[in-house]
């Protein structure tokens, strides 16, 4: 029993890796969760854009014009009045994700220098490197269409 919980307690530092290829591998899987981060990042701060966007839009147009929204793949009429502060939360609620998705950037690159010093980790670079990748992302399951003003409403 006093194995048991032992081994417990081990399981919830981070364990040692004990060869060569085990530190290869934590080293490898550190190094994914931090680009899964970045990507999960960059893709938010698109939608902040495209969010912007809108609002840029339709904030100087009359809030009692009729305007569509698409909400879980469901176009729904509402007028801009409704749909403005949904939007602007909306994108608020966006940067707030994005500054913690950046506080855990912060710590994972730490956690990564850390074990890197530890272990002696040196990395090689092709000198031919390419950073960017384009960053083209499909749109959000959310959108706001504008309808024409119509003078009968």
């Amino acid at each position: 029993m006093a194995m048991r919980i032992m081994a417990s307690k081990a399981e919830g530092d981070r364990k040692e890796p004990i060869n060569e290829q085990a530190v290869v591998n934590a080293y490898t899987a550190m190094r994914s969760e931090l680009n899964q981060i970045y990507s999960k990042i960059t893709e938010l701060e698109m939608e902040v854009s495209e969010h912007s966007l809108v609002i840029n839009a339709i904030q100087p147009l009359d809030p009692s014009r009729r305007c569509y929204r698409m909400i879980g793949g469901v176009l729904v009429e509402r007028t801009i009045k409704e749909v403005l502060p949904a939007v602007q939360r909306n994108k608020e609620g966006i940067e707030e994700v994005i500054a913690r998705l950046n506080e855990a950037l912060e710590k994972k690159k730490k956690e990564i220098a850390e074990f890197e010093t530890k272990y002696k980790i040196k990395i090689r670079k092709p000198e031919n490197e390419v950073q960017d990748d384009g960053g083209k992302k499909e749109g959000s399951s959310q959108g706001v269409l504008v309808g024409p003003a119509s003078s009968n409403e």
